[in-house]
């Protein structure tokens, strides 16, 4: 990995843009949790993708794509980042956790899956695959369950990014064909298995989401799934969309949709409000920010991506 640059904080979150023995250009993240130390969790964020062909309409890293990592260019990130904080090569941590989550759909990349096989030589690792299930990857997910059943049972991490429960918006949110909630639902329940942890439905909440709670409860599993609560980042194409974020950041309430939330809690299911640390949005490394989209735009952001210059 050769690096063309780094922004942000060691102690908190750094973004990292480098060129891959390919000649790819990859963003990936290292991040703390305050208070925790790099000795009691440390979270690694990668890219599978030079690029993302989905263009959600919150995230910064769509609009254009590249091409696909191999696993070696995913390796690449994790090898640099564990180097340079971990020169022995042994990562120290109580809790070590590498996301599949900065730039790409890492369904679209079976390549993913060779990098899962690879990293399982650490036995302190949370892997995290967040995804919007994209339609016609079934396959990628057949096996994903093989490589957590053989590698990862009880410490493995999956995410669908759900957003809303009206499949129209939904298909304007994440405009490429997708499981239906159905499928998604289906899915689960042959993936969590006993001492599996849960699968999480990520909602980053908009003040215009439709989010029924009726349908989550109708279609999934207090026993199965979670659901997480976020906000919408402050990203270019957010503010280009007219998505403005329903989450109080200072306690991670939606505004417009407490009842959903509510609702969700009565009938037995385990609910995560989470906010991040609002200095990530300067740095540029919570989810769907891209400081690439930041660099190459000529009106800057006045609320996020700071430490970018």
């Amino acid at each position: 990995m050769k690096l063309l640059a780094e922004y942000g904080k060691t102690d908190l979150a750094s973004v990292y843009v480098g060129e891959t023995i390919r000649g790819n250009i990859v963003e990936f993240v290292q991040s703390l949790q305050p208070p925790l130390s790099r000795s009691e969790k440390w979270v690694l964020i990668v890219s599978t993708m030079n690029g993302c062909p989905v263009g959600c309409k919150m995230c910064d890293a769509g609009g254009f794509y590249k091409g696909k990592l191999t696993a070696d260019e995913i390796l690449e990130q994790i090898d640099f980042l564990v180097l340079k904080f971990f020169p022995e090569g042994i990562v120290r941590t109580k809790k070590f956790k590498v996301q599949f989550a900065r730039v790409g759909e890492p369904a679209l990349n079976e390549e993913v899956l060779i990098a899962l096989e690879q990293l399982s030589k650490y036995d302190n690792l949370l892997p995290s695959v967040s995804t919007i299930a994209p339609a016609g990857c079934d396959r990628f997910f057949e096996e994903l369950l093989n490589v957590k059943n053989r590698y990862y049972r009880g410490r493995f991490q999956l995410q669908f990014s759900i957003h809303s429960t009206d499949e129209r918006q939904r298909d304007e949110l994440m405009p490429v064909r997708k499981w239906t909630l159905e499928q998604i639902a289906e899915f689960g329940e042959n993936f969590v298995e006993k001492d599996d942890r849960k699968i999480t439905l990520n909602f980053a909440l908009s003040r215009q989401a439709i989010v029924e709670s009726s349908r989550i409860i109708q279609l999934f599993s207090p026993d199965k799934f979670l659901i997480k609560i976020t906000p919408v980042n402050p990203t270019y194409n957010a503010v280009k969309n007219n998505i403005v974020s329903d989450v109080d950041v200072s306690n991670g309430m939606p505004q417009s949709h407490a009842s959903f939330v509510k609702s969700l809690v009565e009938h037995g299911f385990e609910v995560i409000l989470s906010v991040g640390e609002l200095e990530e949005n300067n740095i540029g490394s919570n989810c769907g920010q891209y400081v690439s989209k930041h660099l190459s735009s000529i009106v800057k952001m006045k609320d996020a991506y700071t430490y970018v210059k």
